[in-house]
């Protein structure tokens, strides 16, 4: 039925956590030589206080399930037999950037001698999701044309994943501060539009031409060096999205990949049909994202087409609508849904302030409510696991 796969390919990033402190500790080796019994999908991140893992491809959600929950299993099982634990959100409530240990790689000893101060605050954790398109060219030209029009949907996904509230030890009032780390990075945010696959090629050879250069020359080395919150990703023939905080708990990944996947499918479908969603200036669809940041699934998002402030569950019920159609031939209708459970009892981010926000009341320090954050971080990210 779709002239591309559709299928599934899902990353995590995991926070390497100390149980009497709930600090962050730089124990990922242990991760990397136990891991491989997951068949080299356990990598090392920027720093060695996390550790990332790649699932298989999957054909559609409900084995994207069983995979990620194999897959946490595996890591929580390694965690604890080295008396660790693993917690899954987007930044950690109070560790500070400048305890942790930088991977000695080369490619990270290169990140920090070319972006500096920027790189090393860098601690934070996303997962992707990856739509697969296909390496033929008029699979690659409809990945282009769907990374236009689905980038006004970035911010709703992205509100349902909030999970980083605090930074530091401070409450940010945000819901998302993860993006506001990550944006200080060059070659980030949302893309701009292309017009074509050659229009998108031509644009990524003129900054490798300009990486060239030298590493002083404030440009890239290769084309995973692009960052965006989508991207076609140079070595997978995937629509990489990147926006998403580290979801905390397995309904929520499982529903954000089901999201990413549908309103693809919706898409190429409306194609078919020789209609397309409306695409709109990327500056405007960055007021939704910062509302996105800052309020998550409690705040509204602005409808172009109308020109109006509208409360994020209802616009979470007309996303659900406008994918109607698709759900059942991709077999994900229940996984989509879910997106109202989420727009309605809150993100992880509001479930973490208001863990927080009990701790105060019940006498709690700051620094004992942070903890008290920490350790509801571990219960979420084993429930449904082990």
């Amino acid at each position: 039925m779709w002239p591309v796969p559709l299928d599934i390919g899902i990353e995590e990033e995991y926070q390497i956590i100390d149980p009497t402190t709930r600090e962050l500790t730089s124990y990922v080796q242990q991760f990397l030589d136990e891991g491989r019994v997951l068949g080299g999908r356990v990598q090392q991140e920027f720093m060695r206080s996390q550790v990332e893992v790649g699932m298989h491809i999957c054909q559609s959600v409900q084995e994207a399930r069983e995979e990620v929950r194999q897959v946490r299993r595996a890591m929580i099982e390694i965690a604890d037999s080295a008396g660790l634990c693993l917690a899954a959100a987007g930044t950690h409530p109070f560790s500070q950037w400048q305890d942790q240990v930088i991977a000695d790689s080369e490619r990270y000893v290169e990140f920090v001698d070319d972006m500096q101060q920027v790189v090393r605050s860098l601690l934070i954790f996303g997962m992707h999701v990856h739509i697969g398109f296909g390496d033929q060219p008029e699979q690659r030209e409809l990945m282009i044309t769907v990374m236009n029009q689905i980038r006004y949907f970035i911010p709703h996904i992205l509100a349902l994943s909030t999970s980083s509230p605090f930074w530091m030890g401070h409450n940010t009032g945000l819901k998302s501060y993860r993006n506001i780390v990550f944006e200080s990075m060059p070659r980030t945010g949302l893309p701009m539009e292309f017009r074509s696959w050659g229009e998108y090629e031509s644009f990524v050879s003129v900054l490798l031409r300009l990486g060239a250069l030298g590493k002083n020359a404030g440009s890239m080395a290769d084309a995973t060096r692009i960052w965006w919150d989508i991207r076609p990703h140079p070595k997978y023939n995937t629509l990489e999205f990147r926006i998403c905080d580290m979801a905390t708990t397995l309904d929520e990944v499982i529903c954000i990949a089901a999201l990413f996947q549908a309103v693809t499918a919706k898409l190429i479908k409306l194609r078919q049909q020789n209609v397309m969603w409306r695409i709109y200036r990327r500056d405007l669809i960055r007021e939704n994202k910062w509302r996105a940041v800052r309020y998550g699934v409690t705040g509204k998002l602005i409808d172009f087409g109308k020109i109006e402030e509208v409360p994020f569950p209802l616009l979470i019920d007309e996303l659900i609508e406008l994918v109607d159609d698709v759900v059942d031939d991709l077999g994900c209708r229940q996984e989509v849904s879910y997106a109202r459970v989420i727009a309605r009892e809150g993100s992880s981010a509001d479930r973490q302030l208001e863990v927080y926000k009990q701790a105060l009341l019940d006498g709690a320090s700051q620094r004992e409510g942070l903890m008290a954050v920490v350790d509801h971080l571990v219960r979420e990210t084993r429930s449904g696991i082990v």
